[in-house]
């Protein structure tokens, strides 16, 4: 007897969407997580307009989704797989004070640094010099800096505690959706 199998169409689209994830984050760890963060930063991105939107009466500008797509793609997605499985080797989970110490090295260390990648990479991607990129870092950083650890610190707390390590990018990036949403309306300020 064989067993029974089930007809794809009965297995609900969540689930088959889902096993596929798992399927290409196996497969293809680096690229998987990447992808992922480029969509979820351009709809960050879009939120970003369409409540701006909804606000001014204002077209959409579809170069800032794709500027953030990039982004995603290049750098948060990459860099995030790359900083988690460093930061299991440099603190493993069953270390004394884990948490603190991981938390202290992304509050301090990575996150200031990734801000003003951010804003560095958003620069470029504009075409914008590196007068603008100064003025941004002036009129921005601090404000958004301060933000990220307001906002992020008790992300990265339930990330680190109860998120296995191969979810914790894609639990970062369903995050950014909103905090990329407000980085969009800081950078144009």
């Amino acid at each position: 007897m064989s067993p029974v199998h089930s007809k794809p169409d009965s297995v609900p689209l969540s689930r088959r969407l889902l096993l596929r994830y798992l399927l290409l984050l196996r497969l293809y760890p680096v690229l998987t997580k990447a992808a992922s963060s480029a969509f979820l930063s351009a709809l960050g991105s879009l939120l970003s307009q369409v409540i701006e939107k909804s606000q001014k009466k204002r077209s959409l500008d579809w170069r800032e989704p794709l500027r953030f797509a990039i982004y995603g793609f290049l750098f948060t997605g990459p860099l995030s797989h790359y900083f988690y499985l460093y930061l299991e080797q440099l603190v493993p989970s069953d270390a004394p004070f884990s948490l603190l110490k991981r938390l202290l090295v992304d509050r301090l260390i990575v996150s200031p640094a990734f801000l003003a990648l951010f804003f560095l990479v958003m620069n470029f991607l504009e075409g914008k010099d590196m007068s603008e990129f100064s003025k941004k870092i002036k009129s921005g950083y601090w404000t958004s800096l301060k933000m990220n650890w307001k906002v992020w610190t008790p992300v990265q707390v339930i990330n680190f505690t109860y998120v296995p390590l191969q979810f914790q990018v894609l639990f970062g990036n369903l995050v950014a959706v909103l905090w990329f949403a407000y980085l969009a309306s800081v950078k144009k300020r």
